[in-house]
């Protein structure tokens, strides 16, 4: 679905983002940008991967950490700076302050990746586990920052913070100056917000849109409130963008700026990791694939040259694998199934053989026999298979029917 943007003037301006970029001059990685020749045969244009996910910390987020805390005053930097995060915000804070020799304290949930907690701690900061949910972790940070005068370091919601975002917009238009449209995700909206202001004051023509997760999708209400509004339990496995409400900052930028904001399934977020990790050889969190999900889902809605930003590389390895699961039953490229059986030697060797003779690879075999609605003879088979696509999947089922079994979904 996608939702106009129309909106007032905002704070931010081309000569803080170019400030900013002099700033980040030896410090942030100049990412590389990456041809995808199976995007472009869909869309029917070139594509391009602008490849933040290996970007220093794994994300884009150090470069607004950094010019944000290179900017405190002296007695603000002795005080330390404070942050919120579950991950991506926490290490950029976390590398940031290590670089500019401010101490820093990070407030991560109780339940954050622990590669994630490592990694922050790694990279020199103070780590603190508190509450559940990020809006607990959120409060503690900001209560913190009271008590002890540490500067609190917003992840998005900061002109600063924008400005170091929007690096990457100048990055874009150097490294494909033939570029036509900008897709981007949008969690609280601060690398959408720098890179329209980057892309815009120099590229007015370009025309940038914003991706966001259908069940954490805050901005198409706001946008048609014509303010930030809340949304109440976004829910979503792009933690990267799962944010209940635009930041006041960057919402006045995208309003006027960003084109477009579309939005995009979980099956979609799935599928477009899986494609990153299969054709482009690159590892991609779910929020830093919401571009290629776009892509995939509408690919005549863009016109190209296009340059869809990969936000971040960070995922937890045990997420990646149900993810990855997810991607290929999506993708047609994994089938669960149930079927019953005679409970008797032999049955299940007869069955295997009909599944090899299919070409399909069997990943997991259960049984159960205790179902009150089996036989006494019976035992019920749930499999997992690895398939080739959509219509092997359909061959696989045909055969299994032709051998006389019947399959329960």
């Amino acid at each position: 679905m996608s939702f106009r943007t129309t909106g007032p003037f905002h704070p931010l301006i081309l000569d803080d983002v170019r400030g900013a970029q002099k700033m980040l001059s030896g410090v942030a990685r100049l990412t590389p940008m990456e041809g995808s020749r199976y995007l472009s045969r869909q869309v029917g244009a070139p594509v391009h991967l602008k490849c933040e996910n290996l970007q220093r910390t794994g994300s884009f987020k150090l470069r607004g950490a950094y010019v944000r805390i290179s900017g405190l005053r002296p007695e603000e930097r002795a005080a330390g700076v404070v942050a919120a995060s579950a991950g991506n915000h926490a290490q950029g804070v976390a590398l940031a302050s290590s670089l500019l020799g401010v101490r820093s304290t990070v407030f991560m949930p109780v339940g954050a990746p622990l590669p994630k907690v490592a990694a922050t701690r790694d990279y020199g900061a103070e780590v603190r586990l508190y509450g559940q949910v990020v809006d607990e972790t959120l409060a503690a940070a900001e209560e913190y920052a009271r008590d002890t005068g540490a500067v609190f370091i917003h992840p998005f919601d900061h002109p600063d913070i924008i400005a170091g975002q929007g690096t990457v917009g100048l990055e874009i238009l150097e490294q494909c100056p033939e570029v036509r449209t900008v897709v981007v995700g949008i969690g609280g909206g601060g690398l959408a917000a720098g890179i329209a202001v980057a892309v815009k004051a120099l590229r007015p023509d370009v025309k940038v849109v914003g991706v966001q997760a259908e069940g954490a999708a805050a901005y198409p209400p706001s946008l048609r409130a014509g303010r930030p509004v809340s949304i109440d339990a976004p829910a979503t496995m792009a933690d990267g963008i799962k944010v209940g409400r635009p930041g006041d900052v960057p919402y006045a930028i995208i309003e006027e700026l960003v084109d477009e904001v579309r939005t995009v399934s979980e099956d979609a977020l799935s599928s477009a990791l899986l494609l990153c990790l299969e054709r482009a050889k690159l590892v991609v969190e779910p929020a830093g694939a919401s571009p290629v999900a776009a892509l995939m889902t509408a690919p005549e809605a863009f016109q190209g040259p296009v340059v869809a930003v990969l936000s971040g590389g960070n995922v937890d390895p045990l997420l990646m694998q149900r993810i990855l699961r997810h991607g290929m039953a999506a993708g047609g490229r994994y089938l669960s199934l149930r079927l019953r059986l005679a409970d008797r030697p032999g049955a299940l060797a007869t069955l295997l053989g009909v599944l090899s003779e299919a070409d399909a690879n069997v990943l997991d075999v259960g049984h159960v026999r205790t179902d009150p609605r089996l036989g006494l003879t019976e035992v019920e088979v749930e499999l997992h298979l690895e398939t080739k696509g959509p219509e092997h999947c359909t061959e696989v089922e045909q055969a299994l029917l032709d051998a006389g079994y019947r399959v329960i979904h």
